[in-house]
């Protein structure tokens, strides 16, 4: 088979780990690059030695784009997705998927009508340790699982909310921590639980971050269909940053956990991981002192191939298999959409001071 035609759409920070992905992946061939800004295009695209578009529609069309990747800020993923899926194209598209869910049903409704597939980046979902976990639920080893919970303590700086002009506003951003840190943590808890939210109430503040609009912390009560409870803890009020963690705990008292995100945290384009994920809590009888020996062998593969683009690669490579071999993608839109609508369900559960129910 012939190599899918890639090409990225947004040249920001987070183009780079797409761009060295799609050329590290075989079955898949990086094309040309999108970007309104055509100096930030044609700097891009130089780099990588393709094409500079500021017309999308024409790039598809003069290049022959099979797949794209979306990398603009959050507020454009539904308009440039739609565009996209149009034009036959398949879509995956970076983390949060959309900020509302009415976004999210026009992007997957654009890939059913246009028979193509949206993927929504969640590359955590690829980690060692979180593979682990998911198995270690689907086999029933913690029982039904009755109770999750997500802490993310991080800190964010005012040099960062400047790196960008759209960075901490509603317009631009679409929210703070909860759509740009925490919706990791989030779809991870999603994935791991495997239920559909009946309730949330939700809280958002800023506490120390005056120059911004958006939240930069926020808590949350989830309550799941089938009876199980989640809590949310996300924040970037902590200096130096903690971690995120996710935790699942079953009805036969076994609980699981992963430390996704450790010491100062991964940003995208200014600074490098330096901690590995681990299953910082595992109960499960039998298997408790297997912990450390996973957190050693793990780590050891982490840090085998630069972390910043190898989870982005892995996923990206089943996003291509998935439309090379018509198949759909571990991470679907329709799981983007998911945690979106409980992003837009705190937001609106704090502005309304009562449960949201979905």
């Amino acid at each position: 088979m012939e190599p899918i035609k890639t090409a990225i759409i947004g040249c920001g920070k987070v183009a780079a780990a797409h761009a060295n992905s799609y050329n590290n992946i075989e079955n898949a061939s990086l094309t040309a690059v999108y970007d309104v800004m055509p100096e930030k295009a044609k700097a891009f695209a130089d780099t990588y030695k393709v094409k500079a578009y500021c017309d999308l529609t024409a790039m598809i069309k003069e290049e022959g784009i099979q797949a794209v990747s979306i990398c603009t800020p959050h507020p454009f993923h539904a308009k440039t997705c739609v565009e996209a899926a149009d034009q036959g194209c398949n879509v995956i598209v970076e983390k949060p998927f959309a900020v509302s869910k009415s976004d999210c049903r026009m992007m997957i409704e654009a890939g059913k009508r246009n028979n193509v597939k949206i993927g929504s980046l969640f590359q955590r979902r690829f980690y060692e340790p979180c593979k682990r976990m998911k198995q270690a639920i689907a086999e029933g080893k913690i029982g039904k699982p009755v109770l999750g919970d997500v802490t993310m303590l991080g800190w964010r700086d005012e040099k960062y909310y400047a790196s960008d002009p759209w960075r901490g506003t509603w317009k631009g951003e679409g929210g703070g921590v909860l759509p740009t840190q925490a919706c990791h943590q989030l779809d991870l808890l999603l994935w791991f639980m495997d239920d559909e939210i009946d309730e949330v109430y939700g809280v958002w503040r800023n506490f120390n971050h005056p120059y911004i609009e958006v939240e930069d912390t926020a808590v949350a009560i989830i309550k799941f269909k089938r009876g199980a409870l989640a809590t949310v803890t996300a924040s970037n009020s902590q200096n130096p940053a903690q971690y995120g963690k996710v935790r699942v705990h079953g009805d036969n008292g076994a609980s699981v956990g992963v430390q996704t995100d450790g010491g100062s945290m991964f940003i995208a384009g200014m600074t490098s991981i330096t901690e590995a994920p681990f299953n910082d809590m595992w109960t499960i009888a039998g298997e408790e002192h297997l912990k450390e020996k996973w957190k050693q062998e793990d780590e050891k593969i982490f840090f085998a191939h630069n972390p910043t683009e190898y989870y982005h690669q892995l996923q990206l490579q089943d996003f291509i298999d998935a439309v090379q071999k018509n198949k759909e993608p571990l991470v679907k839109g329709e799981d983007g959409e998911k945690s979106a609508r409980l992003l837009e369900a705190i937001y609106e559960s704090s502005a309304a001071g009562k449960p949201v129910r979905f």
